[in-house]
Formats: C-alpha cells, sequence, structure tokens
C-alpha cells in the first residue's frame, strides 16, 4: 500500500568497505584496511553531498560493517562542505541477523523501520545485500552484484512494512 501523504522513501543499501584478509581468527573480526576506512568516509560525504543522511541505520554487528559505518558517519559530519548538510544523528541498530542474512531476511528488517523514517541505511555482505537490490529492482540491478563500498538508492512511495519494489535511481562506489 502507498502512503496517503505520497511521502517517498530512500533506502541506501551499502556494502561494506574493504576489509582485510581472511586470517586465523573469526571472519566476523577482520578489520577495514586503510583504503577501506577512506573509502567508508568518502561513502559518508557523497551521500551528505547528496542529501542522503539516514533516519535509521541498520548495521551487521561483523567488525568491517561497524568500522563502515564510523567512517561513514565520520564523512557524513566530520567536516561538512560550509553551504552542504551537517549531517543527523541517525538511530542506529546493530542487527546480528544482518552477518549472513538472505534478501528476504533482511527485506523483513527493512520492513521493520518505523514509519516515520524517510531515509534507511543498510550497512550489509554479499551476496545477501546485492540479491536484496535485485530483488527490489530486477531490471535495473547491476547482475555482477554490489562492490566493496557501493552504494544503491532505492526509492519507493510504499511504507516500509509493505516494501516489495523500489526503483534504482542511483549508484556510486565510494572512494577516498
Amino acid at each position: 500500500m502507498t502512503d496517503a501523504g505520497g511521502t517517498e522513501r530512500t533506502l541506501v543499501l551499502l556494502r561494506h568497505a574493504k576489509a582485510e584478509p581472511p586470517g586465523d581468527g573469526r571472519d566476523a573480526d577482520r578489520p577495514l584496511t586503510a583504503r577501506g576506512q577512506a573509502d567508508a568516509a568518502a561513502a559518508g560525504a557523497w551521500l551528505a553531498r547528496h542529501g542522503l543522511l539516514p533516519d535509521v541505520v541498520f548495521c551487521s554487528p561483523a567488525r568491517r560493517t561497524r568500522g563502515t559505518w564510523h567512517g561513514v558517519a565520520l564523512g557524513m559530519t566530520g567536516s561538512p562542505d560550509e553551504t552542504g548538510p551537517a549531517g543527523t544523528s541517525p538511530a542506529v541498530r546493530y542487527e546480528p541477523g544482518v552477518y549472513e542474512a538472505g534478501p528476504v531476511e533482511l527485506l523483513a528488517l527493512v520492513r521493520s523501520a518505523p514509519p516515520e523514517a524517510t531515509t534507511v541505511l543498510l550497512v550489509a555482505h554479499n551476496p545477501g545485500v546485492s540479491l536484496l537490490s535485485a530483488l527490489l529492482d530486477p531490471d535495473r540491478a547491476d547482475q555482477q552484484g554490489m562492490r566493496t563500498v557501493d552504494l544503491v538508492v532505492h526509492r519507493t512511495r510504499l511504507r516500509w512494512a509493505d516494501l516489495r519494489h523500489a526503483d534504482i535511481t542511483a549508484r556510486h562506489t565510494a572512494r577516498g
């Protein structure tokens, strides 16, 4: 069902930034590389420049996604252009299920966003985040999937709880 007020909602999907290669430790404990940290900040600056400041952030609790979100938050507010947006303080939810979630589970999470939120950012992993993008807009989704620190912007007039389709309106691969 569409929103009676015609409110446009924006879902920004973000695959985490470049992480250290797998080693002897747990996969969830892999930190970002220096390039990943710079790219995450560049992603935040891109979001701020385009007025895509989230009301709600859903983030995997893995170290590399938390690091990505931290870099994005710094990029959005750390050194804003004096003529641009200075950022917001979104509600951040670290969701354990995001770590290995498929597109159906990620969609269920997005559907739980507060109805008053107009912009939601999901910081997640492949293949789930790429598959969610393809589920929401199969005609425009990148068939190669999302690369590290890829941002895909989906827009809809559906309520979060009713989300089933959202057009891709922008893509960006952030590089710091």
